[in-house]
């Protein structure tokens, strides 16, 4: 599974960033987790606010940090 978390480097993408890898740990699940700081690369997905997560290519959510529980459903 990849997983990207689309944010410029603000505190809000961090937290994203620590709560998706909390969720992966926790699901005991394998993933490749990555921060896209590109601000093209943000764009590619169409993504206007961050942070944003983005599971396999596909943008589970933006413009907002959601909580371990509420990822965890975005991975399974």
């Amino acid at each position: 599974m990849k997983i990207e978390v689309l944010g410029m480097g603000c505190q809000k993408c961090a937290n994203l960033y620590e709560n998706t890898k909390q969720a992966v740990a926790e699901l005991g699940i394998s993933a490749d987790i990555t921060k896209v700081e590109n601000i093209k690369d943000i764009m590619n997905y169409g993504v206007m606010s961050t942070p944003a997560l983005v599971v396999d290519g596909v943008v589970k959510v933006s413009g907002k940090v959601p909580g371990k529980d509420e990822i965890k459903g975005y991975l399974k």
